[in-house]
């Protein structure tokens, strides 16, 4: 069966992307390849297609297990069997899982870099019969990437364990000391590099310096039709804002690491579908999304990096249609993002502590490596100590990337309420019990239809505003319960913490040291480079990008809103009035599409709009477009 073959019968696909072709000929070829594609270049496909053309197991190393998940999942809905291995996996569940890859029951496994590490992993690796070894989110092996992951740094065992099979190592987002990196440590000094340029002709990048960030957003929200994204950086700030545009009569849906799987699933699939044609989302929401005609993406906050950005941005205009990408800011929200990046990068001496109130916290002694799976309760965790929940968490997560120790979230169903009893008795109630009213007051406040139906509830949120503990909140509402005002169905969202290092708290403060900083320096260093770009009012946001990742071009995108304006500087009102009649002959349009297709600025355009209309000369469509009447 040809490649072709292969990409018909299981995608349904008539033909490959640019370059793809000359990728899988490469692996076809026992050669080691090095892969950057921007979001949406089809690097699945590079690996997957190779590996079922071929006998044996495709190994694929990948740095979450969510991702991990979403590709088995995509791979076995087309009749191709994989399987993921992580943490919840006993060690009998492991050896019946290897079992049958080793008689042909699987075609792929994926597996994190850090459960590669353990010897019985290895061993059973090198018994396999393995065609293609994948290196997913290849950039995580790079200290100046933008999610360096040490554990990527041991890959190098996997030269030995398998030494006759070829690599193909893969990223969206790669500057040149990364991929050169990647190179280095895998090792694939002979590597051939497949590199596509990150300019997207087809995305007009916008920022817009609007101290009313809200009404912005409305004002694009209502000529936009299409799918959209809007991200945010806090999942407080996504549902906050989902509900606010629910409330201006928009269909919208959310989505954030702490949803529910059942959840995930059914927020992306009322967006897929159009149920819900925006989407409000943390940048947790992106690995593996493929939808054609995302028409808009907004960034309501400050991206994390040139890298997010590019990669967020790029999910719109997948079908080759003009697409546009906006972010809306102001000199208080970059100096918010600024005060949030340091509430959240904990110092050395922070994550020394956190690691060892972790082992008080499991009663760990000095020198000991427990094999125990300890179940953990973060907000609990930090409530006992008194600890920053921000810094906690990034703590924790650094701990991890240096292979100290695994965390794994098991998110249940989240907490819920409903009221019993009527206004009335409720009212009365509150008089009787004064204790209680600002606790229902508040319930009332921020949650609708809460005496019609069970409504999900965030108690640290809710603790919060009533500037009590956590645990306080949970016995307020027992006590509501017990008196049968409310029906409370108290959930614990947990995680699993598996150490992978003895303790030995001086050698693990020692190794984390030089970590800590590099991955702080890296941070801040990011979040300057976009707040240049944001601040940036002259050059073409296309060469800014461009730059960032060495690549060059001569000409201005004629599309950015920085171009816009340099053009916009030289248009006289007839040419424009001329450029708007002319666009217009072909069909109807909105502000948006006239705006990327005239040469002039956003004023100019809409004044001209203005007297045309009132001319009488073009009329306003009831689908908010534009037409010659």
């Amino acid at each position: 069966m040809s490649a072709l073959a292969v990409l018909k019968k299981y995608w349904n696909y008539d033909a490959f992307r640019p370059q793809q072709d000359a990728i899988i000929q490469c692996v076809l070829d026992q050669k080691d390849s090095i892969v950057l594609l921007p979001t949406g270049g089809g690097k699945s496909i590079c690996y997957q297609v190779p590996a079922l053309l071929k006998e044996g197991v495709c190994l694929v190393i990948s740095p979450l297990i969510s991702l991990m998940e979403d590709q088995v999942t995509n791979l076995n809905s087309r009749g191709i069997k994989a399987i993921a291995l992580n943490s919840k996996f006993s060690q009998e569940d492991t050896i019946r899982a290897f079992d049958n890859l080793q008689f042909g029951g699987y075609k792929f496994l994926y597996i994190s870099p850090e459960k590669l590490q353990t010897p019985f992993i290895q061993e059973k690796i090198k018994q396999l019969s393995i065609n293609l070894i994948a290196i997913d989110e290849a950039h995580c092996i790079s200290q100046w990437g933008h999610d360096f992951r040490p554990s990527y740094l041991e890959l190098s065992i996997l030269r030995e364990l398998q030494p006759d099979v070829p690599f193909i190592a893969l990223t969206a987002t790669a500057t040149p000391q990364v991929l050169e990196d990647i190179a280095t440590e895998v090792p694939m000094p002979t590597a051939s590099v497949f590199k596509q340029s990150f300019f997207r002709k087809n995305i007009g990048y916008h920022v817009i310096h609007t101290e009313n960030n809200l009404g912005k957003l409305f004002q694009i929200l209502e000529k936009i039709k299409e799918p959209l994204i809007i991200y945010c950086n806090r999942r407080r700030v996504v549902k906050d804002l989902c509900q606010q545009i629910i409330h201006h009569k928009y269909h919208a849906t959310y989505y954030h690491g702490g949803l529910t799987i059942a959840e995930k699933e059914a927020s992306f699939s009322s967006w897929m579908t159009e149920k819900t044609p925006i989407m409000v989302a943390t940048n947790s929401f992106g690995m593996g999304i493929d939808k054609e005609n995302v028409r808009v993406v907004i960034h309501i906050n400050t991206p994390e990096s040139i890298e997010n950005y590019v990669q967020e941005s790029g999910r719109g205009g997948r079908n080759g249609s003009q697409a546009y990408s906006f972010i809306l800011t102001n000199t208080q929200e970059q100096v918010n993002q600024q005060k949030l990046l340091a509430l959240n990068l904990p110092s050395n001496d922070e994550v020394k502590e956190v690691y060892f109130k972790l082992n008080q916290y499991f009663k760990i002694s000095n020198g000991e490596l427990p094999l125990s799976v300890f179940t953990f309760v973060l907000p609990d965790f930090c409530e006992a100590y008194k600890l920053s929940y921000q810094k906690t968490t990034q703590s924790i997560k650094y701990l991890a990337d240096n292979g100290v120790l695994t965390i794994t979230q098991h998110f249940g169903k989240r907490s819920a309420i409903i009221f019993k009893v009527s206004s009335d008795y409720l009212f009365d109630y509150m008089d009787s019990n004064p204790s209680k009213a600002t606790l229902i007051q508040l319930l009332l406040r921020n949650y609708g239809g809460i005496f019609e139906h069970f409504i999900n509830i965030d108690e640290a949120y809710i603790a919060k505003k009533l500037m009590i503990s956590r645990a306080g909140l949970v016995k307020y509402l027992n006590v509501l319960h017990t008196d049968a005002i409310i029906h409370y169905k108290q959930q614990h969202n947990i995680a699993e913490i598996t150490f992978l290092q003895a303790r030995e708290d001086r050698y693990i403060s020692y190794q984390m040291k030089n970590f800590v900083s590099i991955k702080n320096k890296v941070k801040q260093e990011k979040l300057a480079t976009v707040l240049e770009y944001i601040n940036n009012k002259d050059q073409c946001r296309n060469q800014i990008i461009l730059r960032y990742f060495k690549e060059t071009i001569r000409e201005d995108c004629g599309q950015c809103d920085n171009c816009i304006k340099k053009q916009g500087n030289h248009s006289k009102p007839a040419e424009i009035k001329k450029q708007v009649l002319e666009a217009l002959k072909a069909k109807a349009l909105s502000s948006f599409d006239l705006n990327a297709s005239i040469n002039c600025t956003a004023p100019q355009l809409l004044e001209i709009i203005q007297e045309l209309l009132e001319k009488e000369v073009i009329a306003l469509t009831s689908q908010n477009t534009y037409q010659l009447k």
